[in-house]
């Protein structure tokens, strides 16, 4: 949310809040990876697969248990290195895109890069993670008399973005 009320503040008033482009563009860089692999597919994703959707699936003793998932334990290890990134060099914000060829040493001196991409790549296999978490759990989870035509729209709805997910994401 801060971030977010920082972006908007400095679009009302162009230069006149930070008064420096590469800062504005570091925080439009990290909004976008916290909000992308910190908040939309961890909470939405990974919570409701992980507690929701096995309670609307009628397997209560699934729910909680399964906040263990490997793409859980991948996002502290993913969000050291977003932080390690912001304490060195300047930062590695580049606009919209922190990839190569905006990421050579011409534009960015430090490893700070190098820290995001990899914080990137560990997110990203944490959001496969928990989509693949969720189909398998909304296909095996069902109990025997609730067949696909009477599982919750629900279900279906963050199962199609499960999929699409994990087929978009490599």
């Amino acid at each position: 949310t801060s971030l977010s009320v920082i972006i908007r503040t400095e679009l009302g008033f162009p230069g006149g809040i930070l008064l420096d482009n590469h800062l504005y563009n570091v925080i439009v860089t990290a909004h976008g990876l916290i909000m992308i692999f910190f908040f939309v597919m961890p909470m939405l994703m990974g919570g409701f697969a992980n507690w929701l959707v096995p309670l609307m699936l009628a397997m209560p003793d699934m729910a909680f248990p399964r906040l263990n998932a490997l793409s859980f334990w991948l996002l502290p290890g993913s969000m050291m290195l977003l932080i390690m990134s912001v304490f060195t060099g300047d930062g590695a914000g580049t606009g919209w895109t922190i990839y190569p060829t905006l990421s050579t040493y011409k534009f960015h001196p430090s490893s700070s890069v190098d820290f995001v991409i990899g914080a990137l790549h560990l997110g990203g296999v944490s959001s496969i993670a928990g989509g693949i978490n969720f189909c398998s759990t909304a296909y095996s989870m069902r109990i025997g008399a609730m067949t696909g035509l009477r599982v919750t729209m629900f279900v279906w709805c963050v199962g199609v973005t499960a999929l699409m997910l994990v087929i978009a994401m490599p």
